[in-house]
């Protein structure tokens, strides 16, 4: 058997209009009028996991489903980065920037490595029951998912867009996965 993973990511908030790193903040009203209107466009019809992120728990009630909070799905932990503007932290740390884009291991706001993430969610990935899975899940959990389905080099993270309130989906197996990006819920 196989496993079919669909990732929701969330409706917009504040952090990501602001190109803020994740700082707790629940959607906006506009995030949360959008995630309503496309209420029942989502089969839930295996396993649910949602991010102990605010956004990802309440896109995922606004979608009307049954909230489980998935602690694997925990979103990229960005240290003393938390909250603040990629533009801010640019301006004062620019080095310590340029290396975390460059450098997949490096960590400089003391958080999470890109390498790191891509590994834990690749260890969520293979941990996953046969059947269908539905994960509502922050952009980068959905990037480093992708990362890993195409066993491409985690630079190639920065080049994946993953759009508020779209679909990708995995089909198969750890080692042979298929992908399918980007079907906005409606």
């Amino acid at each position: 058997m196989t496993v079919r993973v669909t990732f929701i990511s969330p409706a917009i908030g504040a952090a990501l209009r602001g190109a803020r790193f994740e700082d707790g903040e629940p959607l906006d009203a506009v995030g949360r009028g959008r995630a309503e209107a496309a209420a029942g466009s989502v089969r839930a019809d295996g396993t649910v996991a949602v991010s102990p992120t605010a956004r990802c728990r309440e896109t995922a009630e606004a979608l009307g489903l049954t909230v489980t909070t998935a602690p694997g799905l925990a979103g990229w932990s960005m240290g003393r980065w938390h909250g603040l503007a990629l533009d801010e932290v640019a301006a004062a740390e620019p080095e310590a920037v340029g290396h975390w884009l460059a450098d997949p291991d490096a960590a400089p706001h003391g958080g999470e490595s890109l390498t790191a993430l891509c590994a834990r969610v690749a260890g969520w990935l293979t941990g996953l029951p046969d059947g269908p899975v539905l994960a509502v899940a922050e952009p980068e959990l959905v990037r480093a998912a992708v990362v890993h389905a195409l066993g491409v080099p985690a630079q190639a993270f920065w080049r994946i867009d993953v759009p508020p309130l779209t679909a990708t989906e995995l089909t198969g197996r750890s080692g042979r996965w298929n992908l399918r990006c980007g079907r906005p819920l409606t």
